[in-house]
């Protein structure tokens, strides 16, 4: 894949946006509730596939070399161990297959399907993580309740908001990467 110098910048920007939307944090238990995802759906939307993961594990890869891009201002290795890791890494996926959906003109649906990939990955690490590493003994019950259910309004704000943003400005990211 040859990816070309706007590319790298918007690859670039979508990385920083990404981050950037972890700093707006509303701490609420174990994982906070930010803008990333937000920034993660339009970074699929507007980037396609390949470019869109990409972002996400350029957003990974500088927070796990030290860098505190995190919510909560952190970074490094111990990243690893925080319970919000595996939707982080969901990211990845869930960018590319929203970019693979809105190739197909099915935004919406993208949204929805990379929404899903992100709890399907965060979910299980989160218990991993509270329970086998920390010892905190909860029920898988428990674990859906405070890393998905108490997520679910917002997170459909934000898949709604995504598509309005990327309905308006689409074409001119089209344009952008044309010249």
């Amino acid at each position: 894949m040859k990816v070309s110098i706007k590319d790298m910048a918007l690859v670039s920007i979508f990385t920083a946006l990404t981050a950037i939307g972890a700093f707006i944090s509303i701490p609420l238990g174990p994982v906070p509730i930010t803008l990333q995802s937000f920034f993660v759906l339009l970074s699929g939307m507007i980037l396609g596939p390949n470019l869109a993961a990409l972002s996400q594990v350029l957003y990974i890869v500088l927070a796990l070399i030290g860098l505190p891009i995190f919510s909560n201002f952190s970074g490094g290795l111990q990243i690893i161990f925080k319970p919000s890791f595996g939707f982080a890494v969901g990211f990845i996926l869930a960018a590319y297959i929203i970019g693979i959906m809105c190739q197909y003109g099915k935004s919406f649906l993208g949204t929805i399907i990379a929404s899903i990939i992100i709890y399907l990955m965060g979910l299980p690490y989160m218990y991993y993580i509270l329970n086998l590493v920390m010892g905190q003994k909860l029920p898988l019950a428990h674990i859906i309740k405070v890393g998905c259910l108490l997520f679910l309004p917002g997170d459909l704000l934000k898949l709604v908001l995504a598509n309005l943003v990327y309905k308006r400005i689409s074409a001119l990211v089209d344009h952008i990467r044309a010249t």
